[in-house]
């Protein structure tokens, strides 16, 4: 697994990245500057068929992508965290949280897709295509992010039925900050919402972006990033 860390002092600031994305993204680099600049210790990394890291992309699972997630975590930080979670990376950041309570102090979710295997990527099929992707095992799609399509398999599909969240009350005993653009294609903003209101935690602070997209990566939105780690350490 490829990973870049920061020496500093904690708590250790974890980005998990989204489905398909890398450690290179634009909020990630700009939180390890800020990090590095503010002297706080850092960690980004890829996931199996991500990135810099080996492995195919089509064998990764929800989890598989969390047992990458524990063992960087376990292995490269010590004491206290806080987890910034993009799309995919929120509902992995939810489930590192619930295996590992006693490490958080905070949780930033960026357009959060808890469990969106099941609520978007099945349901968003048709039945002749869910027939195809039971049928064949995978199904590509065009991506609006990348030349090359979006492949999802059927053992994603079935596997990420043993890590749903928002079937249940989600406890968790650190602050929370969820960020979402309003103009966001990929996870309705409504879905922050949902979010919300199956946490059970000390503080849970909600943003809504005017305009803002999927990603959350221009100048202002960086900033408001930042800020928003900058308070939970």
């Amino acid at each position: 697994m490829a990973y870049a860390r920061t020496e500093g002092r904690g708590p250790t600031i974890v980005f998990l990245g989204g489905f398909r994305s890398d450690m290179t993204g634009t909020k990630a680099v700009a939180l390890e500057a800020w990090a590095n600049k503010s002297g706080r210790a850092f960690l980004r990394f890829d996931y199996l068929g991500h990135g810099q890291s080996s492995g195919r992309f089509e064998d990764g699972t929800i989890g598989r992508w969390l047992d990458d997630s524990l063992a960087v975590i376990d292995t490269l930080t010590t004491g206290k965290l806080v987890l910034v979670g993009s799309s995919m990376g929120g509902w992995l950041s939810l489930l590192v949280a619930l295996q590992r309570p006693e490490r958080l102090s905070g949780l930033v979710l960026i357009a959060a897709a808890p469990d969106f295997t099941e609520r978007m990527l099945l349901k968003g099929l048709s039945p002749a295509e869910q027939e195809k992707l039971q049928r064949e095992g995978r199904l590509e799609r065009p991506s609006q992010y990348s030349p090359e399509p979006s492949v999802f398999t059927w053992k994603l599909i079935e596997e990420g039925r043993n890590h749903l969240v928002l079937d249940k009350q989600l406890a968790v005993r650190c602050p929370v900050r969820l960020l979402h653009g309003q103009s966001d294609p990929d996870v309705p903003w409504e879905y922050s919402l949902q979010i919300a209101r199956h946490l059970d935690a000390p503080e849970v602070i909600t943003t809504f972006v005017k305009g803002g997209d999927h990603r959350l990566s221009s100048p202002a939105d960086i900033a408001r990033l930042i800020a928003t780690v900058e308070e939970l350490t």
